[in-house]
């Protein structure tokens, strides 16, 4: 089977999959986090494959949906990969980053590093920050029933691994405590560059955001 047809059965599936999915971590997340990739990847040397399957298949089964288990993403991955015949050092290289690619999975220890997952970690990243990322953090804000803000809980600068998986703070902290780092996380040039206006962009809403709740404006 060739690459392409590869990519396109991993499409499918994902896509039925993902049909139901919380808006946030839907197929058109995946969509535009594979987009993503693909613009990346113009500009960067990685493996154009491990990277576009990986992209498909990151969110197939979020742990946050599934008790906090982190294993059972990976798992389906390999297993329709494997039973698709994709070669089994690319299907271990996917789950690998699938592993290792959140943002949660940074605040513990990390032992897998590769090109492809420093590719597919931005573009998954760029889809968290700016006009889109304030749209999902807010969808799943509402999805879980958390407050929008509360001035009387502060946000936590540093969390460990555990305590971010568990927090239940307003939609708010969430920007301090994940959204308005990601721009000084990217790992590539061209990620970096697309960050910039993304994170000006949160910084302005929030401005925005303030001034309207305090009423001066």
């Amino acid at each position: 089977m060739l690459p392409q047809e590869f990519i396109d059965k991993t499409a499918s599936f994902v896509q039925d999959r993902l049909k139901d999915a919380e808006s946030g971590h839907d197929w058109w997340h995946i969509q535009r986090v594979w987009n993503n990739t693909k613009l990346i990847l113009q500009t960067e040397e990685a493996d154009a494959l491990v990277c576009e399957l990986t992209a498909l298949l990151h969110d197939i089964a979020d742990s946050k949906f599934h008790n906090g288990d982190e294993t059972i993403g990976p798992r389906i991955a390999g297993d329709f990969l494997t039973s698709i015949g994709v070669h089994p050092s690319i299907v271990e290289h996917v789950q690998q980053i699938i592993l290792n690619m959140s943002f949660k999975a940074s605040l513990g220890e990390v032992n897998f590093h590769s090109k492809e997952l420093e590719v597919v970690q931005d573009a998954d990243r760029l889809d968290a920050i700016g006009a889109i990322g304030i749209a999902r953090a807010f969808s799943y804000g509402g999805y879980k029933n958390r407050e929008i803000h509360n001035p009387n809980i502060p946000f936590v600068e540093k969390q460990s691994k555990q305590a971010y998986k568990n927090t239940t703070a307003p939609t708010i902290n969430h920007f301090y405590e994940k959204l308005l780092l990601l721009k000084d996380k990217m790992n590539t040039d061209t990620a970096k560059q697309i960050a910039l206006t993304r994170h000006e962009f949160m910084e302005q809403f929030l401005d925005q955001f303030y001034g309207e709740w305090n009423g001066e404006r």
